[in-house]
């Protein structure tokens, strides 16, 4: 028997960021928690701890910073991909970077160019990969809360000894939307280059098509949505979808002589069902290692 040694990356996880931009007296603002993996030639380093090859964890924390300065932050694929090319074209033993980023969303308070409030919105968030030629862009978001309070159902499913769930022919329809979206190349995505802008495309078709599609399963409101964005988006080839069900019960209140006509539930946030799933293009081309 041999024993080898298999894929491996290392990296400097969830560094930090916020620069601030500065126009006189309005400033804008990009708070980023940045993770950057590297992999390539490092049998040595695991092998018999030969670190002539590893770029430290520090220094990778230490060009994020940097490059913030030098280059600014625009969109967050830019800034990712920006990162994950320097990496590999600096350093010869480093065949493949991956830069995974979030973002999370300010507004301006008030009327001052200074003034920020942390947004309720969702966090955005994108995964560049490099390999020297290729490059691969996965953007999306977590935690888009949506619901519909009718046009849900949920009947004809199976039946065993262990099914208490009762049928309904109209109930609250809840989930946290986890989505992730493949481009096509990296830096085509059907906007002219514009990440903001495709980004802001496919987030409101997802919040359109849960909307408006009258739910017979949530497995089919996942299937309206990421059909949606593939629509709207033609540099877009796959869509993924994490969509926990956030349950809503009716009370019941007889106990207290009234009648619960869908106006009072109880929210619970677990257990809950998870249903996930893609979405893509007939033609769509091999993901290489987007997804990883």
């Amino acid at each position: 028997m041999m024993i080898v040694l298999g894929p491996n990356r290392y990296g400097k996880a969830e560094t930090r960021l916020v620069r601030v931009t500065r126009h006189g007296d309005a400033h804008s603002l990009k708070d980023l928690n940045v993770s950057t993996a590297l992999s390539g030639d490092m049998e040595r380093v695991h092998l018999s701890g030969d670190n002539a090859a590893v770029l430290p964890t520090d220094s990778q924390k230490n060009t994020v910073f940097a490059f913030a300065k030098r280059y600014g932050v625009g969109a967050i694929e830019d800034f990712a991909l920006t990162l994950a090319q320097h990496f590999v074209d600096s350093q010869e033993p480093v065949r493949h970077a991956r830069v995974a980023i979030e973002e999370y969303a300010w507004e301006r308070n008030g009327a001052l160019g200074h003034a920020f409030v942390r947004s309720g919105r969702e966090t955005r968030v994108c995964v560049a990969h490099y390999d020297g030629s290729r490059a691969w862009v996965v953007s999306g978001l977590r935690d888009l809360v949506v619901l519909n309070t009718t046009n849900s159902e949920f009947w004809g499913y199976v039946r065993d000894e262990y099914t208490t769930l009762p049928e309904t022919r109209d109930r609250v329809l809840a989930t946290a939307v986890e989505a992730s979206w493949r481009h096509t190349a990296a830096g085509e995505d059907g906007d002219g280059g514009d990440w903001d802008k495709t980004y802001e495309k496919a987030r409101q078709a997802l919040l359109a098509a849960f909307a408006d599609t009258y739910s017979l399963s949530l497995q089919q409101t996942l299937y309206a949505m990421g059909s949606r964005v593939l629509t709207e988006c033609p540099g877009v080839c796959e869509v993924r979808l994490s969509l926990p069900n956030r349950h809503h019960f009716e009370v019941d209140l007889s106990p207290f002589g009234l009648a619960n006509d869908g106006e009072v539930y109880h929210a619970a946030d677990r257990p809950y069902g998870l249903i996930e799933g893609a979405v893509l293009r007939d033609d769509a081309p091999d993901p290489g290692p987007a997804w990883q």
